[in-house]
């Protein structure tokens, strides 16, 4: 029998890639679709050459004039500049088209990626990462990440094709005159470049501190009962007054730092424009360029303003693109915590050896807990909060891997088998449940997608809640979940386990999973339920003590630790724990 050693993550953060792995993401995205991306930056050249031939026509007429011309000259010569500016018109319409569908595409690609990744991530790196990062990541970095991929580069692109072709056509009309473009350099590169080297850190701390904000409000939204229950409310005001100020701070340093890039940027766009205007005057004046030629170069550093300052806006928001793609990407970096492999159960039977948990390093939840089940048997598991039923629920579920010890299944490690097959094979149903938004029949299916009609009103009927289902205003395909029919906590919990019935797993672990429905009705379902999972191992954690009473064994869980195993009449015969749990049960 072999032994699972692997530690927990306890990081308690989804990790963030670095700039490397973030770079090589956007490679291979760009040379999955080169082939689109070829076809943007074809449209945008057209586009943009099209447009230089308005400056180098334009100057010829200064030189015309300045020479003398006539108006049939200047006719054509304006005619032919109308044909460029509407080819440049038609290629620009179609380029930025084709740059929509190009980041379209891309990001559709990015998302479904994402959410595979998102939706294969072990539950304990879930449940030890909270909702905050998550949501954050699944919200606000994918909202960022979509803006750059939609908007962002396309327009660095037509950017950068238009500065190169411009600088390009300048160089080829008066190479010594193209020299004035370069008088902004010494203001724009060192501000970008002190800008770079601080706006990468500044924006990952934004993005996190919209986690920790997400996550201050969603859990003070879902925990608001006990929240108001316990008098908590200022508490939760000051944990997220406090996640709020984090957040302003932040905020607060990316745009000082764009405060300072962006003056000086603006500074150092129309400083080409008078150097070239100054240095041709010069120039002219000694014949070593024409008035034309002045015109020309002079329009062309005029052009280079909106291209620049679209480069060094979307340069800003590109940063921020930048820091979410980075998170988003490093969904992938999360370690699996399970290696499946190919070894079959010899049986159903579940073996727990000497099994440890902790969920940080040196604390240990459960202490060397040995339990056997056969297929079959129902075991009730009681004993005081916190006493590590629910981790020891988990661990027989497979949803985490032992510290140290080993959880099988017919001789195999329950973290050993395909995570398709285990949850086909065992699963667990707990008192949080959720409805998804779409019909009330589709939450069922989730248990199994093929189902017919007639098995979702069996397996409705088997934890008694086909009246109130038929008597929703469309039946079973009433639309359920936020925004449709709320379904009251009862019937959500009846619904989870309805999806467990279709499932038809060998092994089930039920946590609380009834705590949401009056007693007499619980009681009432469990019976129901005991019928229909007849030859199921069935393990149920439970603070109402009947399961227990109609359970084949029952384990007594204290201080992470099995102190008690045995039936109901065995125990109270003990006169220990349970039997003073269960007199204490009978007198309330």
């Amino acid at each position: 029998m072999s032994e699972t050693t692997a530690a927990p993550d306890t990081s308690g953060k989804l990790p963030v890639a670095d700039p490397p792995r973030v770079r090589a993401e956007a490679a291979r995205l760009i040379r999955h679709h080169r082939r689109g991306l070829t076809r943007v930056i074809a449209l945008y050249v057209g586009s943009a050459i099209a447009g230089l031939v308005g400056p180098v026509l334009l100057g010829r007429v200064v030189d015309a004039v300045v020479e003398g011309t006539t108006s049939d000259y200047i006719a054509v010569i304006s005619l032919i500049m109308l044909g460029f500016l509407m080819i440049q018109a038609l290629l620009r319409r179609l380029a930025v088209r084709a740059g929509m569908v190009f980041g379209e595409t891309v990001f559709a690609e990015l998302r479904e990626d994402f959410m595979q990744q998102v939706t294969s991530l072990p539950l304990s790196t879930v449940e030890k990462a909270g909702t905050g990062d998550l949501v954050s990541r699944t919200t606000n970095d994918v909202d960022a990440v979509s803006h750059t991929v939609r908007f962002g580069v396309p327009q660095v692109v037509v950017s950068i094709v238009t500065i190169l072709l411009t600088i390009g056509a300048a160089v080829i009309t008066s190479p010594i005159l193209a020299l004035g473009l370069l008088v902004g350099l010494p203001v724009l590169y060192p501000v970008t470049r002190w800008y770079l080297k601080r706006s990468s850190a500044g924006y990952q701390k934004e993005r996190e501190t919209y986690a920790v904000v997400n996550g201050s409000i969603t859990e003070t939204i879902e925990g608001a009962r006990t929240v108001d229950a316990l008098g908590l409310g200022a508490l939760r005001r000051a944990r997220i007054d406090g996640a709020l100020t984090d957040s302003y701070r932040a905020e607060r340093y990316t745009l000082w730092l764009r405060t300072v890039l962006f003056p000086a940027a603006d500074f150092a766009f129309w400083l080409p424009v008078a150097g070239v205007l100054l240095w041709g005057g010069w120039l002219a004046s000694l014949d070593v360029v024409t008035p034309g030629v002045v015109a020309t170069v002079a329009l062309f550093a005029v052009r280079l303003i909106d291209p620049v300052d679209l480069l060094i806006m979307w340069t800003d928001e590109i940063q921020v693109g930048a820091a979410s793609l980075a998170r988003i990407v490093g969904i992938k970096e999360v370690l699996p915590d399970r290696h499946a492999t190919d070894h079959e159960p010899l049986n159903d039977d579940i073996l727990v050896s000497k099994a440890r948990y902790a969920y940080r390093p040196g604390h240990d939840v459960l202490h060397g807990v040995d339990l056997q089940l056969r297929r079959g048997e129902r075991l009730a598991m009681v004993g005081p909060s916190g006493a590590g039923k629910s981790t020891l629920g988990r661990l027989i579920a497979g949803i985490h891997p032992p510290t140290a010890g080993s959880v099988t299944v017919g001789d195999v490690p329950l973290v050993d088998r395909p995570l398709d097959a285990l949850r086909r094979e065992v699963a667990l149903v707990t008192q949080e449940h959720h409805v998804f938004v779409g019909s009330l029949a589709d939450n069922i299916r989730l248990g199994k997608d093929d189902a017919t009609q007639a098995q979702l009103e069996q397996a409705l009927d088997d934890v008694g809640a086909l009246g109130w289902a038929r008597a929703l205003p469309l039946g079973l395909e009433t639309e359920v979940g936020s925004g449709a029919h709320e379904l009251t906590p009862a019937q959500a919990q009846e619904l989870a386990l309805a999806r467990l019935v279709l499932a038809d797993p060998h092994t089930l672990v039920l946590d609380e999973a009834t705590s949401l429905i009056d007693p007499q009705a619980a009681r009432d379902l469990e019976r129901s339920l005991n019928a229909v999972l007849e030859g199921r191992t069935v393990v149920a954690i439970a603070h109402r003590l009947h399961t227990a009473h109609d359970a084949d064994r029952v384990a007594v869980v204290e201080n992470g630790n099995i102190t008690e195993l045995g039936s109901h009449d065995e125990l109270l015969a003990l006169d220990g724990s349970y039997a003073a749990l269960w007199k204490s049960w009978r007198s309330e």
